[in-house]
């Protein structure tokens, strides 16, 4: 049995095939960037991107024989699309979900009414739309995210449905009772009847009647859960990395519903991983604002290296970076301490740094803050990581990994497949139609590329002291709390 998934990324959007042994084929993919028409605005056109979901899908139903027995969907979450319901078309540009027009909004929100939003949840965006585009609210609109809208065009405009692991990051949601929250829509002004039903992860959804055969759609899943469930993170205690443009942290913590729905002391936050027959498995995140784009910034704007892969091979020109170390906090610090006012900090410069040794900073920086999250994700659960398993671009990169491994003291395991977003919404989509029997069939399928041991440690209090100095460097922007 053969699922197609359909996987929309932040910067693209691909179609491929999962096999019943976990492999991937026939992978089409296209760039889809969003526009930023404006510094802090981040849109996209939504019928542009379900017309090239559609050709990629077309594409590698072409490269296949195999009949396609169900289809799995994993989106960039909190993006935000409001459309009209009988026409199909949307009232305006969807939101991304960096965008940051609404930042005056959470703030008020807070400070008005005690509900607790940031600008890269869904909430405030529909309320913009809304404000924007029918300020009577007389019009009969619908609200998606990614997967909602992906889920819409597939169906031929039967399906308005999400599920919980993106709904649970929209803002919107109730975390206890698992359902949306009647308060948060009153504050903002967003009509209940516009909201998607909720839908398990995992099951039979409805038919992708735009798509040839009309396969059963099986699985719905935020990037992240995905991610998770691809690689086979799905007992207590097991967490992956995800090292993109940003870092994001997921640890399975099991059954037990979360005590506190908020962000913790820690910086991470609990999340839904996924839900299967009613019953929903949970988790903790953890977010580096910036990874991945600290290396764009060294092939982009310092112009050191000619490409992001030559940043391994120019880092291992040295054996330590002679004590020069770098914050990578481009874009402000995530987890534990959520300081968007800190900024990018090198440290330790001398006459006798070179191009190497600030490579090989940044790299062992990212891996630095990829340890604050392992260390921040295990106080928060009281959970122990055995080992810590990554996919995203930087995880092809072997300096990077082995200086991951040695900052975190654990073995890193490095998944068999770069995007393993594609693989965990594969997952989702063949428990619903039966290629996979349960989680634990999807959890012993795990077969990592290469497994890296620690073969050195670095000195965590200096580290600590240098993110010491990377905060508070914008104090307006540091004394936003989201």
């Amino acid at each position: 049995m053969t699922v197609l998934v359909i996987d929309v990324g932040t910067s693209g959007l691909r179609a491929a095939t999962v096999a019943p042994d976990g492999t991937v084929h026939d992978v089409n993919h296209r760039a889809f960037p969003s526009v930023t028409p404006s510094p802090g605005l981040v849109e996209f056109d939504a019928q542009a991107m379900g017309a090239a979901v559609l050709d990629v899908v077309s594409a590698t139903l072409a490269q296949t024989a195999e009949p396609i027995d169900a289809v799995g969907i994993t989106a960039q979450r909190a993006s935000t699309i409001v459309w009209d319901r009988a026409t199909g078309e949307p009232v305006g540009p969807a939101l991304g979900w960096q965008d940051l027009r609404t930042v005056f909004e959470c703030i008020m929100a807070k400070a008005d009414h005690n509900l607790a939003l940031a600008p890269n949840q869904s909430a405030t965006k529909v309320a913009w739309l809304l404000n924007t585009y029918d300020p009577d609210r007389g019009r009969d609109l619908l609200f998606g995210t990614v997967d909602s809208w992906i889920a819409w065009t597939i169906s031929g405009g039967t399906l308005h449905i999400t599920d919980h692991t993106n709904a649970a990051v929209t803002g919107l949601y109730d975390m206890g009772a698992r359902e949306w929250s009647a308060h948060a829509c009153d504050v903002l002004g967003v009509p209940m009847r516009m909201l998607p039903t909720l839908v398990d992860s995992s099951g039979e959804l409805g038919a992708a009647t735009a798509i040839a055969g009309a396969p059963m759609i099986g699985g719905l899943a935020g990037d992240q859960q995905a991610s998770l469930i691809g690689q086979g993170c799905v007992r207590p205690g097991m967490a992956k990395v995800t090292f993109g443009t940003g870092g994001m942290l997921d640890l399975c913590t099991g059954t037990a519903a979360p005590a506190d729905h908020h962000r913790s002391t820690q910086g991470t936050f609990p999340i839904v991983a996924w839900t299967r027959n009613g019953a929903a498995n949970w988790g903790v995140e953890a977010v580096m604002l910036s990874a991945g784009t600290n290396v764009e910034w060294l092939r982009d704007d310092l112009q050191i290296i000619p490409d992001a892969a030559a940043s391994h091979e120019i880092a291992s020109q040295c054996d330590s970076t002679d004590g020069v170390t770098y914050v990578p906090a481009l874009l402000g610090l995530g987890t534990p301490k959520w300081d968007y006012g800190a900024r990018g900090t090198l440290l330790g410069i001398t006459r006798g740094t070179g191009r190497a040794h600030i490579v090989r900073a940044v790299l062992e920086g990212v891996a630095q803050r990829g340890a604050d999250l392992v260390e921040a994700a295990q106080t928060d659960t009281g959970l122990d990581i055995p080992t810590l398993r990554v996919d995203g671009g930087m995880s092809e990169n072997p300096t990077f990994v082995q200086a991951l491994a040695n900052a975190c003291g654990k073995a890193v395991e490095v998944s068999p497949v770069t995007e393993a977003t594609t693989l965990g919404a594969g997952y989702l989509a063949g428990l619903a139609v039966g290629t996979w029997t349960d989680v634990d069939e999807v959890a012993d399928s795990w077969a990592p590329a290469t497994v890296v041991e620690p073969n050195g440690e670095f000195d965590r209090d200096r580290w600590r002291q240098a993110i010491e100095r990377s905060s508070r460097w914008i104090p307006d922007l540091s004394a936003l709390d989201f």
